[in-house]
């Protein structure tokens, strides 16, 4: 068998030089380079803005919580105090729920106006704990015209509708009646800080609609107010102030006029009424006198005058007739009643400053001040004029009574007694509504 062929190997010469085997290429080292990882670089973590983010949305979380432990602290303050007073006729909480009031009124102001600019407040549950106050005292407003002597048991019912929402809202929040730091949960917050749309909206829905919405409803509670407690003698409407001038007829032919009169009015109203009264009445006129000069500030309604732009009676008003002046003097008012005078006409006649402001603050009137004040301006006076009323019918078949409003309703209700019935009713416009100081047309007459 025969072997391969050899190959013969070449063999360096033994005078031959060794030279190594040539390596392959490479790139030349860089001096100073880092070391390539060995796994992919992790992307930078945004620690700062989380860490923001998180203490504004817990800062939230407290201011929110601090204002329903203040709701609910107003609402046990204020359910406390009406029951004592209601049941037991006890006054003992009013200065620390003037204070807890205060306080809860300022910081739900402050979470109103927050609303606005973020939307992470959940509404559902802070509108309710914001506005509740506004629109209680708002719904109070029909109740207390319609209902004034049972207030407290109105304000009991308010205070009790409190305690039940804040509980209601504390419950769902906290999953139950429990007591846990902080009330408001963080993680019941929404995720948006800041929204343009949720800001426009609120801007719009405040401006657009709620603050004319309360302006209305205002404007129509006045208008009930007016109404009801003058018994239709003064009536307030969209044009002015208007007042009902009725004419009683008793069955052996005289006549009493009852016309309402306002301190302040559209100098056309005194003229045109000034010239409606017969030249043969007697016209009993209003007009506390002060023979003793207890008066410290003289009584003027200038500065409402000018205020209003309008003009005071007794500069306008000059009836024809036999004036006899049925009114009674200051001497037979309480010393209440003649302290709140004086002080009340030194701030009219002097304006607000912090004299003034500091004696009014210091007035401390008695418990039963308001029924001694009614007592003194309207009953002692509503008294005196029925008796010059009365005593006076037989010198006269016209009897003209112009005094203020606020008399009419007992005095009305005296002379139907003394077989007087209602015969004819006119209507003048004491004010006119953006026509203030206009002397045109201000009165019109109505159908009886």
């Amino acid at each position: 068998m025969q072997s391969d062929p050899e190959i013969p190997l070449s063999r360096p010469s033994p005078s031959a030089p060794i030279v190594p085997p040539l390596l392959p290429p490479s790139e030349p080292p860089v001096i100073g380079a880092p070391a390539p990882l060995a796994t992919a670089p992790l992307p930078p973590m945004p620690l700062e803005p989380n860490r923001k983010a998180g203490s504004g949305r817990q800062f939230v979380a407290i201011l929110l919580s601090v204002c329903l432990g203040l709701f609910l602290a107003e609402a046990f303050v204020s359910f406390a105090d009406d029951s004592l007073i209601l049941f037991f006729g006890i006054h003992v909480l009013a200065i620390i729920r003037g204070i807890v009031f205060l306080l809860a009124i300022l910081i739900s102001m402050l979470i109103y106006a927050l609303m606005g600019l973020t939307p992470m407040i959940p509404k559902r549950l802070f509108v309710p704990v914001t506005l509740f106050n506004v629109v209680a005292g708002l719904a109070a407003i029909p109740l207390s015209i319609y209902f004034y002597n049972r207030m407290q048991r109105v304000a009991w019912l308010i205070s009790l509708c409190q305690v039940v929402l804040g509980l209601g809202i504390l419950y769902r929040l906290q999953g139950g009646f429990k007591l846990r730091w902080p009330l408001m949960p963080e993680r019941r917050l929404g995720d948006r800080g800041f929204s343009w749309l949720n800001l426009l909206a609120f801007l719009l829905l405040n401006v657009f609609v709620a603050v004319p919405a309360v302006i209305a409803y205002l404007a129509l509670c006045g208008g009930l107010a007016v109404n009801h407690f003058t018994e239709g003698f003064l009536t307030l409407r969209p044009g002015g102030l208007t007042v009902q001038m009725r004419k009683y007829v008793r069955d052996d032919g005289k006549t009493v006029e009852l016309f309402p009169m306002a301190h302040v009015g559209d100098p056309g109203f005194y003229h045109k009424i000034s010239e409606s009264f017969p030249t043969n009445s007697i016209i009993l006129m209003e007009g506390v006198t002060d023979d003793r000069n207890l008066l410290t500030n003289k009584i003027t309604y200038k500065r409402m005058a000018a205020t209003l732009g309008v003009a005071e009676q007794h500069e306008e008003f000059h009836p024809q007739g036999q004036l006899v002046y049925a009114d009674v003097d200051v001497a037979q008012f309480t010393t209440n009643t003649i302290d709140l005078l004086n002080l009340v006409m030194l701030i009219h006649s002097k304006g607000v400053n912090a004299e003034n402001l500091l004696k009014l603050l210091e007035y401390s009137p008695s418990p039963d001040f308001q029924e001694q004040l009614f007592n003194d301006l309207l009953r002692k006076r509503n008294r005196r004029l029925l008796e010059e009323l009365h005593s006076r019918l037989s010198e006269t078949e016209n009897i003209i009574v112009p005094w203020g409003v606020a008399h009419m309703p007992e005095i009305a209700k005296e002379i139907q007694k003394s077989g007087f019935h209602l015969d004819q009713t006119r209507e003048y416009v004491v004010i006119r509504f953006g026509h203030v100081g206009n002397r045109g047309k201000s009165a019109r007459k109505t159908p009886d």
